[in-house]
C-alpha cells in the first residue's frame, strides 16, 4: 500500500477474523517477514476468536485471541506498514483483549510492541529464544518413542506446566505431526513455515528435554527445523543440532502471577503465537 494513499483512522473498521481473511492475513505476515503458511494461520484461528481491521476490502491489520481455558494468548497482532503510527494497534489490542476478559493473557512481544503491551499492563515474565537451521541427527541421552501415545495425559502434563488447556490444539498437531514420548516428558514435530517446528516440548528435567529435542532433530534431519526455547539454557545445545540463535521476543502477561509448583516445565512452545 502507498503510504502517500495511506488510509486516515476514520475510514478503518474492524470485523470478525474468519476463514476468509486468511488469504489478506498472509499478506501482511508476509510483509512483516514472519514465516507462516495459510497452513499455519488456519491452525492458529481454529483455536481463536480475532480481529481484522479493513480499508474497503483491503486488510491492513490482524489480531487474534486464542482460548485455553483460564489462560488466552493474544497473537498474530500485525499493522500494515502504511498504516502504524496512527493508533490501529491500539484498537486491535483492546478488541481482543475483550474477547479474553476475565482470563490471564499471555504473548510474546516484539521490541517494536513492547512499549504498547506495557501501557496495556502486560508484565514480562521470560524471554523467548528462537533457534533454526538445518538439522543434524544426534542419539538421544534417554530412549524416546515415536507414534501412537494417550492425548489425554499429555494433555494433562502439558497443562500442569503451562496452565493452558489445550487438548484440542494437541489433537491436531498430533493428527499431522510425529509425537516423541521419553520417561519424564513429550514433544510435538510439525510442518510449519520454512520447514518444521519442534514444540511443545515439555519435561521434568534438561536430561528428557535434550532427548525429545535431539529425537526431533534426527526425524527432521536435514531440513529446516525451528524451536522457540522458553530460556537459553539449553542453547549451546542446540548449536550441537545445527540450529543457531536467531533472535526472539519478550513472554508477557497479564495479570502478572507466580508460577505454581510442577513437576514438568515447558521448555520450548508450541510456537510464539500459541504458547
Amino acid at each position: 500500500m502507498d503510504t502517500l494513499n495511506s488510509p486516515s483512522p476514520q475510514q478503518i473498521t474492524l470485523a470478525p477474523f474468519g476463514p476468509e481473511h486468511i488469504a489478506g492475513a498472509l499478506r501482511l505476515s508476509q510483509q512483516a517477514g514472519w514465516p507462516h503458511r495459510a497452513e499455519d494461520w488456519a491452525m492458529t484461528l481454529s483455536t481463536a476468536q480475532g480481529v481484522v481491521a479493513l480499508d474497503g476490502d483491503q486488510i491492513v491489520g490482524t489480531a487474534l485471541c486464542s482460548d485455553f481455558g483460564d489462560v488466552a494468548t493474544l497473537n498474530m497482532i500485525i499493522v500494515d506498514e502504511a498504516c502504524r503510527g496512527r493508533g490501529l494497534g491500539r484498537r486491535l489490542m483492546d478488541a481482543i483483549i475483550a474477547l479474553g476478559q476475565g482470563k490471564t493473557l499471555r504473548l510474546v512481544a516484539t521490541k517494536d510492541g513492547l512499549p504498547l503491551y506495557e501501557k496495556l499492563g502486560f508484565v514480562a515474565h521470560g524471554q523467548i529464544h528462537q533457534y533454526q537451521g538445518i538439522a543434524q541427527a544426534r542419539t538421544p541421552e534417554q530412549p524416546v518413542k515415536t507414534g501412537r501415545a494417550d492425548l489425554n495425559d499429555l494433555t494433562k502434563i502439558d497443562q500442569s506446566a503451562s496452565g493452558m488447556s489445550r487438548h484440542h490444539l494437541l489433537e491436531q498437531i498430533a493428527a499431522t505431526g510425529t509425537v516423541l514420548t521419553t520417561a519424564g516428558g513429550f514433544a510435538m514435530l510439525r510442518e510449519f513455515g520454512r520447514g518444521m517446528v519442534v514444540g511443545p516440548v515439555v519435561a521434568e528435567d534438561a536430561i528428557a528435554a535434550r532427548a525429545l529435542i535431539d529425537a526431533a532433530a534426527t526425524q527432521a534431519k536435514g531440513k529446516f527445523l525451528r524451536i522457540d526455547l522458553t530460556s537459553d539454557a539449553l542453547g549451546g545445545h542446540m548449536e550441537t543440532l545445527g540450529l543457531q540463535h536467531v533472535g526472539g521476543g519478550t513472554a508477557m502477561q497479564r495479570p502478572a502471577h507466580a508460577p505454581h509448583p510442577t513437576p514438568f516445565k515447558t521448555f520450548a512452545l508450541v510456537s510464539q503465537a500459541l504458547g
